[in-house]
């Protein structure tokens, strides 16, 4: 038995694909946090059980998610994900007599709807099916990811990716990310200068552009490379901005 989980914010433009990609599923937990638009009027005409609580990064509202599902063999899923068919048939097999605790699933990400093969995305592979009993979702508000008890395994299909659809949305994730992830860095007392976070996000996007191939991904690679390089240096700046010592506030 398995209950996939899928937390959103307005994920109507997405939320349809996915959850009519987990049909197979026993069970299908939506944790919405404050969507304003038909998220949750999809996630039920879809037959999900919808849950409304407060936002708490996404780690322990990830934990939620799976603490409120029915089952423990758990499927983490995001809302611009989607399950393959030969995905969903793996797992199931799987699931008849799992020989780990835990399953890693590799995604194929698309981008500006162009797929990105290189970039620093070819390895992506996160840890999403798993048992409850032997992993959980860390508490980090940002970047967060399951913790097992055992070494986890690999499935070989992949899980379909579709990330920014538009240069604009890609910003707007960027705005409300960078300040998440600057409050995670003060929390492990870093500290930065306007200088060293430039270099912080040209060093991004020679890593991504260069280094892990991005230029074989053409203009979307470039665009992508550019773009999250700028969301580094924003992250950065925001950290000098809260340490109050370390800018002309102070």
């Amino acid at each position: 038995m398995l209950s996939a989980v899928i937390i959103t914010k307005n994920e109507e433009h997405n939320i349809g694909r996915c959850l009519k990609s987990l049909g197979w599923a026993d069970e299908i937990v939506v944790v919405d946090s404050g969507s304003t638009d038909r998220t949750m009027e999809v996630a039920r005409e879809y037959g999900a059980r919808v849950i409304k609580p407060p936002w708490l990064g996404f780690g322990k509202t990830k934990q939620l998610a799976v603490d409120a599902a029915s089952h423990d063999w758990v499927l983490s899923i995001d809302a611009d994900e989607e399950v393959s068919v030969h995905l969903a048939l793996e797992i199931m097999v799987i699931l008849e007599a799992p020989r780990k605790q835990g399953y890693r699933i590799a995604r194929r990400s698309n981008y500006l709807d162009r797929p990105v093969r290189f970039s620093g995305w070819r390895n992506d592979a996160p840890l999403r099916l798993f048992n409850r009993n032997h992993g959980r979702f860390n508490g980090k508000i940002l970047h967060e990811s399951v913790e097992m008890d055992s070494k986890p395994g690999k499935i070989s299909s992949h899980m379909r990716h579709y990330t920014y659809p538009t240069i604009s949305s890609h910003f707007e994730k960027i705005g409300s990310y960078s300040g998440l992830g600057a409050k995670q860095l003060l929390e492990k007392g870093k500290k930065t200068n306007p200088v060293f976070a430039s270099l912080r996000g040209l060093g991004r996007f020679i890593k991504m552009y260069l280094l892990k191939l991005g230029f074989l991904d053409g203009k979307e690679g470039f665009i992508l490379a550019v773009i999250s390089s700028f969301g580094v240096t924003l992250k950065y700046l925001q950290l000098w901005e809260l340490n109050p010592r370390e800018n002309h506030h102070a």
